[in-house]
């Protein structure tokens, strides 16, 4: 079940006379898709940073048990 909630946005004058001119246009599916898409991406971007972070992480660890063992 998802649960919509409203958002309210400003865009220049010329641009709402813009699309007034298209009233056949869903304008709010429009940006509703385009929120989706940036939120959607931000997520996946998210993810990956994380998996990074945890790599780097991991490298360093391999880094110091190798050194270590070089220095015995």
């Amino acid at each position: 079940m998802f649960i919509m909630v409203s958002v309210t946005l400003s865009v220049p004058e010329d641009i709402r006379k813009t699309m007034k001119d298209f009233p056949e246009i869903n304008w709010s599916h429009i940006v509703r898709e385009a929120i989706v898409k940036k939120a959607e991406s931000l997520q996946i971007k998210k993810e990956l940073l994380k998996e990074v972070q945890e790599e780097k992480e991991f490298s360093s660890w391999a880094t110091a048990v190798v050194r270590e063992g070089r220095s015995k």
